[in-house]
């Protein structure tokens, strides 16, 4: 020790031991009060981001609904997906993204880029469209405007709104989110509700929490 301290009286190394451990033990409060703060917001923000039963509910009164909400889409997409016609969805989603083109230059490749994947007689996720209104739709890429995909966007959701949304309803991508907890938990059911909300309730939605 150096001559400086060991002259000091024993009260004032001691007062200085004091002070050491009062202000370690502040500054480790703090950091556990930091900590609880910030463990705080996150299970709110966690509370906030849970899907209510009323909103599933409201998924079933229409496809729009539905496809509407980030989180419904996302367990529609994965139904369509378990069916190998995700194309579908796809192709919706795309054309409503493209309908939010401010700049015009970017137009022309934006609806080639959509045209060339999902309308083309080469297109590697063709949809189901009738003649006409592929022909249509052709003619459009001649002098692409917003609404050039607008017809075939609604065939698309005319044939998903009278096929595979009405399964969907009936799957248990749907099923499992509608259901309270424990409702009609019979063996089976409660086999189903078990293994398949884990793939399903909490790997698909989840992902757009």
């Amino acid at each position: 020790m150096c001559k400086g301290l060991a002259a000091l009286p024993a009260t004032c190394l001691k007062s200085a031991k004091d002070m050491k451990h009062r202000l370690g033990f502040l500054l480790q409060k703090s950091d556990s009060c930091d900590y609880s703060s910030s463990q705080g917001k996150k299970e709110k923000i966690s509370s906030s981001q849970r899907l209510s039963q009323e909103e599933v509910r409201k998924w079933a009164d229409s496809l729009e609904n539905l496809i509407h909400h980030d989180r419904g889409l996302a367990a529609f997409r994965a139904f369509l997906k378990s069916e190998y016609s995700e194309e579908n969805i796809e192709f919706w989603v795309s054309c409503e993204e493209y309908k939010k083109t401010k700049s015009p230059a970017k137009l022309s490749p934006k609806a080639r880029k959509i045209y060339d994947e999902f309308i083309s007689v080469q297109a590697t996720k063709e949809v189901n469209l009738d003649s006409c209104t592929r022909e249509k739709t052709s003619h459009n890429m001649l002098e692409p405007t917003l609404s050039c995909f607008d017809e075939a966007q609604r065939k698309i959701f005319t044939l998903m709104e009278k096929d595979s949304y009405r399964r969907f309803l009936k799957s248990p991508y749907y099923l499992d989110l509608v259901s309270p907890p424990g409702a009609g938990c019979g063996p089976e059911s409660c086999k189903r509700n078990h293994t398949h909300t884990l793939d399903c309730n909490s790997n698909i939605i989840s992902q757009c929490a």
